[in-house]
């Protein structure tokens, strides 16, 4: 076969393009090669092995919905899998449909594209082909700008406080009953006020050091703890993660992380063998989920609502300082967003400050109207 693409990561393979040995199963190992040149396209783009799991499952998922091959796949697969994946029970989000959709059409793209030879294994074998069959018509868009559940926002700061009040007096009963729990259930409430009182990512504050910690010449007042290095955020496509650094703005934060690491980290087994911020009982690091799990069961004790996760305590953080006057541009940088709409999406400014805003602007204006009929303001 002539302008052969076998150099090209994730081509067809020379086993598919020229024969060989008969294939026992050609329907399965021509879909499991093609999966497999799609991983290496991917791998090749720089993308991360999650991103490019997640893809990879979102296929197999398909295909055995649809029980046929990505060959025989049409447009009517798509909408009777949308509707199975709305109706079986499990409530998923606008975004996360649109994700699965994204996916598959990811998929389908490269293996219709002739530059990889799918189609021409295809035709040889199956005598069809693979073809798009996800489009604008058929397909969840990408319509608005921010996707989230509507009920997912910041903790107001009553709730904010509830909610570490309530993870203190864990850590207390564990540790006056006897319980071996109670080293973790400090660890974890720590960990949570951090991601607070610093606005970071579950990434973010999982993968902190003992060495992401430095002085701010500007603030000596936080010592050692004036700014937080952060090393893992959240990278662009096929990049490696963001750095930035955030400024510690609330002063009871650097008391919380000096009292963990003056008191209490240490006392892990694993503390030595690492320098991860978070040690955990059997591991140098803790793990991904737990935090997230336990504020989740903190929050359903205490009846807050379930829409509300470990990644609203960087949504509250910026709420709470833009409340508190912080310039917007400040608070953008902070959090690392590209964006000053990225941030605004994540801001969910009380009632109480719309309030005080408004009456603000309506006591000025009413007092210059006064000063200008009494002639006392300005002509």
């Amino acid at each position: 076969m002539g302008g052969s693409s076998w150099n090209v990561p994730g081509a067809a393979p020379s086993l598919f393009i020229v024969g060989g040995a008969p294939l026992l199963h050609p329907e399965s190992q021509v879909f499991e090669g093609m999966l497999a040149g799609w991983r290496d396209q991917q791998l090749a783009r720089n993308l991360s092995k999650d991103t490019i799991a997640d893809r990879l499952l979102a296929v197999r998922r398909f295909q055995r919905f649809t029980n046929e091959w990505p060959w025989t796949w049409r447009p009517t697969d798509v909408e009777e899998y949308t509707g199975h994946l709305r109706s079986d029970g499990r409530e998923r989000s606008h975004s996360t449909i649109r994700g699965y959709h994204g996916h598959v059409r990811l998929f389908l793209e490269y293996v219709a594209d002739p530059r990889y030879e799918w189609t021409a294994v295809s035709e040889r074998l199956f005598g069809n082909h693979p073809a798009q069959v996800f489009f604008e018509w058929n397909t969840a868009v990408h319509a608005a700008e921010y996707e989230g559940r509507p009920g997912r926002r910041a903790l107001t700061k009553a709730e904010l406080q509830r909610f570490f009040d309530y993870a203190d007096d864990q850590v207390a009963a564990a540790r006056t009953s006897g319980r071996k729990g109670w080293l973790p259930a400090m660890r974890d409430a720590t960990a949570m006020k951090a991601t607070y009182a610093w606005g970071l990512r579950r990434r973010e504050v999982i993968k902190l050091d003992l060495a992401d910690f430095g002085h701010n010449p500007h603030a000596p007042e936080f010592g050692e703890f004036g700014v937080v290095y952060v090393r893992w955020g959240k990278a662009s496509k096929g990049s490696t993660p963001k750095r930035r650094s955030v400024l510690t703005v609330f002063p009871w934060s650097v008391k919380v992380i000096e009292q963990w690491l003056g008191s209490y980290r240490a006392v892990f087994d694993t503390a030595a063998k690492s320098d991860a911020l978070w040690p955990s009982e059997r591991s140098p690091r803790l793990d991904m989920g737990a935090l997230g799990d336990r504020f989740a069961s903190y929050r359903d004790a205490l009846g807050l609502p379930q829409e509300l996760t470990l990644h609203c305590l960087r949504h509250s953080y910026v709420t709470h300082l833009i409340e508190a006057g912080y310039d917007p541009l400040f608070v953008q940088q902070q959090v690392g967003h590209s964006y000053a709409s990225t941030t605004a999406l994540y801001t969910s400014v009380s009632s109480d400050f719309r309030t005080r805003t408004l009456r603000k602007v309506l006591d000025g204006t009413i007092g210059r109207a006064i000063s200008t009929a009494t002639g006392e303001g300005p002509r």
